[in-house]
């Protein structure tokens, strides 16, 4: 709730407000023609133009930043000055006059609406007070306005009805043949407008897609009113009598009637009946006036800054807009700002970005991807001096933590095959991205020498890519420090937040600086700080990068957002996301930042890591959902209707496998015509038995046979689609459960792929998930609970890889990248859960490795030109105390990984048992229901599609079935709508940054034109300001 003062501030000025557009709009425009109606409204800028001449006055920042405003000031009352004489010289009504009066203080009241926008720029903390007060219960005082302009408008009616003599009764039949239409169409319409207005400020297209608009709506509105008059002049002055008596009958007629009743308030004025030139002249020199007035009042709009996709409430200072003057209002709602000289601006904040990929057993191919995406950012975003006409709005800085990178060669430290692999395509690729002149003919230079460095916890390579970002590859040593991608993020975290980020702040606070700037310091660039954690295959382009970073600046409480992983790959890092979700932090999605990387290939692989994403994805729901209730009031973007939905969806997917069952089992009944609790126990017993042998048989066993029964079932999923297709047919209408089921999934999907139509060929997949539905959803979800125990990796257990690709394929892969491809962001392959007991690192033994010697450096030395460095005492200090706290390598201990392994099993089968004993459950309840027969069964009405219905047929379905139906069902209507809405501003978030980032390259390519010529010439001074200029230079010189 606001406090007292500014409650009583907020009800002051909403009374003004609401009086005066009462009063303009209800008791004086009806006596005023339409061009006064029209224009009058921009009059209401008057106090906006005068606040901020004050404001600008007392920031000094040169008169000519109040030369707009001012003259705004000027030419408003010199338009309600002609409007006077307008009225009072050429009308004689007594009415009138009045009303002349009340305009004038109406438009002036309802200035008053747009305060905030100027109130934090007065030295006065009263109204800073008060502003920040409101912003913070913007909710509570948008229900109080409403209230007070409700209560407000009602009384002015109230009064204005008795007062001019008309009678209720011809006043509510104009409300209810016009009134309630006009009023319908109006707020459709204002509500369309106020969106897209907004939509068209974050697309970046502030000048030509919502100033110019605005601008134009007054004059192109009264053109449309206009035009009649002047071409059908003495028809109109004919027919006013008919007309009166006119009643309409189609919407057609309705327009007819509203826009001569329009015109006759202008063709019945004196000064047009009569051709009064200087009552002509005033009408359209206050009407332009008070127009002049609104644009250069707000001519501050048209230089304002804004980011892509900015929130609303940063462009806008008030949530609500004046529906009467839609366009004055989006105009002056628009935030104010002070313009300063070029000299005071402050130079742009720049962030920085930490790309943190994590590595063990990739390919060839799969550490090209990365490398080439890293390089693709370092040639984006130089950090070199000779590359400074590039905007420095972020700074790259790539890490990747290389797991098990050794191997003992004679009692001596090597880096092992996979680690050499990755020195040579770093080489490679470094060479590619250093050609500034990629001719054939020409030798390619070898790279410069790199910084090679022994660690506590293994080795450093140190890399200045090409355009002067820094890359470094941490090789671990799992003698000296855990491995396993966990333990590398908690390595990478420490490193960046701690020692890069806070260290220097320690150091100046030890040197007894003062701790208020250390924290403002540490505090900004803390915000403006990111790491990217990606894994070691994934293919990304700049621009996915970047939209992920407007989304974090968006808004100050997102802590983390994903990218969309292409087909090959899918997922984020959930455990990491629910951590974050619980803390209060909110997790942003963009489905435009893009991302390739490897997925499985074969159904083993693809049961192996699913059988680590199932169980790890229940067990992040059921521990968001477990604190559910205190996660709601520390999260705000977490509602109750969400852990609502959360629970509805946990409970679909907990059930899927005895609703497998079920289908199945559907499927016998009509194929086979078998009894419903007969076809119940066949379609029951194969899944029962394979549950038994995979606790009895190895996992390769299991996966076999999975694979066996998933193409049997293949057969019968395709078989019971061909039975749906047959029913319906049978029954001769598609309005039954199943039916409207099938048909809204098509359709759904079918939309779907039509918002996407570069992946639209994708639909036809939709066919071969749903004969799969069994064996994902039932032989996958057995698999994956029974061997929940097992937290090995699955996939990437084989040895070595040689290369298999040379350089000519590498430049292939290159130009091919480099077309239309947008990736970005990590997936969860390398994910485990937990350290296996088969998996705890040993120790080698002291007396055979020997780990510290420089044998690994001088192996690598021959691959590439490095340089050897020792890492700074401070740095060697840190590494070393945070190796022996966190992350010093678990010593071989039987009992323990015993211990360890039998509480796996035991937490296996404790969730196995209350899995399948809640489907056993539902299989029960559905198999009595069927035993029962009709007598508890739901009766449908059979529908023929022209509307009859069936009088002898019915169709039954038991109340559980149809109950999950709709729930299943409503679970799907949700995502649709929910992602359609997300899709949309994904669109704008997209066209945004392709704007902008088009904008950024044009000034680019003429800026390198500019130095070309300079560097052609032998002068360092610049010459040219114009791509002209430039042009005519290059053709002189030639």
């Amino acid at each position: 709730m606001p406090s007292g003062k500014s409650l009583l501030l907020v009800l002051c000025v909403e009374f003004l407000v609401a009086l005066g557009a009462a009063i303009l709009t209800i008791v004086a425009m009806p006596h005023f023609d339409i061009v006064t109606n029209v224009m009058i409204l921009n009059s209401v800028s008057i106090l906006s133009a005068v606040f901020q001449v004050v404001a600008q006055c007392l920031a000094k920042e040169g008169k000519r930043f109040i030369i707009p405003p001012l003259c705004s000031i000027v030419l408003i009352i010199t338009g309600f000055v002609l409007f006077v004489i307008n009225y009072l010289v050429f009308e004689s009504s007594l009415e009138t006059k009045i009303s002349v009066g009340l305009a004038i203080v109406g438009a002036i009241c309802v200035s008053v609406n747009w305060w905030e926008n100027y109130s934090t720029l007065f030295a006065g903390s009263f109204l800073e007070d008060i502003s920040r007060d409101i912003a913070q219960s913007r909710n509570v005082v948008c229900i109080i306005s409403s209230l007070i302009r409700i209560l407000v408008t009602s009384a002015v009616v109230a009064a204005y009805v008795p007062l001019s003599g008309q009678e209720w009764k011809s006043v509510k039949l104009v409300f209810e043949t016009v009134v309630v239409s006009l009023v319908a169409i109006q707020l459709i319409s204002s509500a369309l407008c106020h969106w897209f207005a907004v939509v068209a400020c974050k697309m970046h297209a502030l000048r030509r897609c919502f100033i110019l608009p605005m601008y134009m709506a007054s004059i192109t509105v009264l053109a449309v009113f206009l035009v009649p008059v002047m071409v059908r002049l003495p028809e109109s002055n004919q027919n006013f009598t008919c007309l009166e008596n006119f009643q309409p009958e189609s919407s057609d007629e309705w327009l007819r009637l509203m826009l001569n009743d329009a015109i006759k308030t202008l063709n019945a004025r004196d000064i047009v009946v009569h051709m009064k030139i200087g009552g002509l002249a005033c009408l359209g020199c206050s009407a332009l006036s008070w127009w002049l007035g609104l644009v250069l009042s707000t001519v501050y709009v048209w230089y304002l800054k804004i980011h892509r996709i900015e929130r609303t409430q940063d462009l806008f200072v008030r949530r609500t807009y004046e529906g009467a003057f839609m366009e004055q209002s989006m105009l002056l709602n628009a935030r104010f700002e002070i313009r300063k000289k070029i000299k005071n601006l402050s130079p742009k904040e720049t962030i920085k970005v930490f790309l943190c990929a994590t590595m063990w057993h990739e390919t060839y191919d799969e550490m090209m991807k990365i490398i080439i995406s890293m390089f693709r950012l370092d040639k984006y975003r130089p950090k070199t001096m000779e590359q400074s006409n590039v905007k420095n709005d972020v700074e790259f800085e790539f890490h990747i933590y290389f797991d098990d990178a050794f191997k003992n060669v004679d009692n001596r430290r090597h880096a092992n095959e996979y680690a050499e692999i990755l020195v040579d395509v770093i080489k490679e690729v470094y060479i590619i991205f250093s050609e500034e002149d990629p001719c054939m003919f020409k030798p390619k230079a070898a790279p410069p020498p790199q910084k090679i460095i022994n660690t506590p916890y293994g080795g450093r390579l140190e890399y200045t890519l090409p355009k002067g970002n820094l890359m470094m590859v941490h090789l671990k040593d799992k003698t000296l420090i855990r491995h396993k991608k966990r333990w590398s993020q908690i390595m990478y975290m420490y490193y960046i937040l701690g020692w890069r980020l806070n260290r220097q702040y320690f150091k100046e606070f030890e040197e007894s600086k003062e701790l208020d700037t250390l924290n403002e310091r540490l505090k900004k660039e803390s915000e403006n700080t990111y790491v990217l954690a990606l894994d070691g295959d994934t293919d990304f382009q700049p621009a996915a990068v970047m939209l992920l970073i407007d989304r974090l600046k968006l808004y100050p409480e997102v802590g983390a957002a994903c990218g969309r992983i292409h087909p090959t790959g899918t997922g984020e890092d959930r455990w990491l996301c629910t951590l974050m979700l619980q803390q209060g932090w909110r997790v942003e999605y963009n489905a435009a930042s893009d991302a390739y990387t490897n997925a499985p290939q074969d159904f083993k692989e693809f049961y192996n890591q699913r059988r680590r994403w199932g169980p790890s994805t229940m067990a992040n729901t059921i521990d968001l959902l477990g604190s559910g209730e205190l996660t709601s009031q520390k999260n705000s973007s977490i509602s109750k209707p969400y852990i609502l939905y959360q629970i509805i969806s946990m409970a679909a997917s907990i059930l899927g496998p005895a609703t497998v069952c079920l289908m199945i089992s559907g499927s016998f009944v009509f194929i086979f015509k078998m009894d419903k609790n007969v076809a119940l126990v066949l379609a029951i017993a194969p899944p029962t038995i394979y549950l038994i042998l995979c606790f009895k048989l190895k996992s390769d066993t299991q996966i076999t046979i999975a694979g066996i029964m998933s193409a049997i079932y293949a057969f019968l999923m395709a078989g019971a689609i061909l039975s749906i297709i047959g029913d319906l047919v049978l029954q001769q209408t598609f309005l039954t459960p199943s039916g409207l089921f099938l048909i809204s999934m098509v359709a759904l999907y079918i939309i779907t792929a039509a918002l996407h139509p570069q992946e639209f060929s994708l639909v036809v997949y939709g066919f071969l998930y749903f004969i799969c539905i069994p064996s994902g959803y039932l032989l996958l979800t057995i698999y994956s609970i029974v061997n929940m125990n097992n937290v090995s990796w699955g996939t990437r257990e084989s040895g070595g890889q040689a290369k298999t690709t040379a350089v000519d394929t590498i430049k292939k892969k290159i130009m091919n990248a480099t077309c239309c491809k947008c990736p970005c962001l990590e997936t969860e392959e390398q994910s485990e859960e937990i350290i296996p007991a088969e998996t705890i690192p040993q120790r080698e033994p002291e007396d055979k490795l020997i780990p510290h010697e420089n044998a690994w450096i001088k192996h690598l030395q021959m691959k590439f030109p490095w340089d050897e460095y020792t890492l700074p005492s401070d740095e060697m200090d840190f590494w070393e105390e945070l190796r022996k706290k966190y992350l010093e390598p678990l010593k071989e201990n039987k009992e323990q990984q015993e211990k360890i392994a039998n509480d796996l099993k035991e937490l296996r089968n404790r969730v196995t048992l209350v899995f399948f004993f809640c489907n056993a459950l539902w299989l029960a309840a559905t198999f009595f229901l069927q035993a029962i027969g009709e007598t508890v069964s739901i009766k449908i009405p059979k529908v023929y599609p022209n509307g009859t219905l069936a009088t002898t047929e019915m169709f039954f379905i038991d109340p559980i079935a149809l109950m999950f139906l709709l729930g299943f069902a409503l679970l799907l209507v949700i995502q649709f709508v929910a992602m359609l809405y997300h899709r949309v501003y994904t669109v704008i978030h997209f066209v945004a940054y392709s704007d902008t980032e088009f904008k950024s390259y044009r000034k680019k390519s003429r800026r390198e034109i500019v130095y070309a010529c300079e560097a052609s010439s032998g002068t360092l001074t610049k010459k040219f300001f114009s791509p002209l200029a430039a042009r005519d230079s290059i053709s002189s010189s030639s």
